[in-house]
Formats: C-alpha cells, structure tokens, sequence
C-alpha cells in the first residue's frame, strides 16, 4: 500500500505542478516570457511557441523584445501576437520586436483574481478526486480482507494528511498569484 501513497502524492503534485503552470500564463503588470509560452507561430511546416523560435528578453520589467533567430519569421510572430487574448499590440523594426505590457485596470485585476480563483478551485478538486479514488481501492481492499481496518484507518489519515498538504500549496500559490496580480 507504500506505493499507493507514492502514486497519490505523485498524482497531487502532478495536479500542484498543472495548475503553477496554468497560473503562469495569467497576465499580470509585469512582463515575463511565460506570456509568450502558449503562443503558437506558423514556421517551418508546424506550430511553435515563441521562446523555442526566438530571443526573449524582459527590459525594466515592463517589456518583452523579442529577437527572431530567423528573421523571416517577425512578420509571423507578429501576427501570432495579435490573434492571442494577451491584448497587447506589438511594434517592429524589422528584425526585433517589442510588446509594451501596459498596467492593469482595477477591473482587469479583479477579472483575473477571478481566472485565477476558478483555476485554483479547479486544482482543489482534482486534488479530492485522487483522494476519492484511493480511498475507494483501500475500502475494496479491506473489504477484500487484504488490509486490516486499523491499515485502512492509517493510511486514510495519511491520505487525508497529503490532501490537506497539497490543498494548502495551491492556496498559497493562488495568494501569491494574486498579490502579483494587485502589485502596482
């Protein structure tokens, strides 16, 4: 039954490890290259996200350059900029392109406090679906006679713990998320 509690807690930090990743890609004032992570660019006979076609620097915080290895492709990032939901429009020169991230409006904030909230419920039920599901092949297994109930009853304390453990990182990561999101 070890292994059972290995499989849970790789399964929760799975879900933990999904949902910074989808937190990640919520805009906040600041630039990072996260932002650019899920946009896709025509190229080379397939799609691509930008960082895996080009040099992606933050400058003072407030703006991402990006520099095409190829620079027949800026007009395709370009347009790829543009048909994200980032709602920024960026500048070229021809060879670099530049992505102002204007701040956020107080109504902008909210909104993504409100993304963010819903990801985090999100994650929160996954976690208590991997709680359900183990639990119900320890049951099984005790009504099988395979476990004692005295086993049963410690490793759904254990499970419970590593529940509350990974309940209580997402938490964490939604606060931080949203002090990011409600920094000036």
């Amino acid at each position: 039954m070890n292994e059972s509690l290995e499989e849970v807690k790789r399964k929760m930090e799975k879900s933990l490890k999904n949902f910074k990743e989808e937190l990640s890609h919520i805009r906040t004032g600041r630039a990072s290259v996260a932002l650019l992570e899920t946009i896709k660019v025509d190229c080379y006979g397939t799609k691509m996200p930008i960082p895996q076609i080009a040099t992606v620097n933050v400058v003072e915080g407030k703006m991402l350059v990006i520099q095409p290895w190829d620079i027949n492709l800026v007009k395709d990032i370009e347009k790829a900029i543009q048909k994200s939901d980032l709602g920024i429009n960026p500048t070229s020169d021809g060879k670099t392109i530049k992505l102002v991230i204007p701040p956020l409006t107080e109504e902008r904030r909210k909104e993504l406090i409100k993304v963010a909230s819903k990801l985090a419920e999100e994650a929160r039920i996954a976690i208590r679906n991997i709680r359900r599901d183990v639990l119900e092949k320890f049951k099984t297994a005790k009504k099988k006679g395979e476990i004692s109930e005295d086993d049963y009853l410690q490793l759904e304390k254990k499970v419970q713990k590593l529940t509350d453990e990974y309940i209580e990182k997402i938490n964490i990561a939604l606060k931080e998320k949203e002090s990011e999101i409600l920094a000036p």
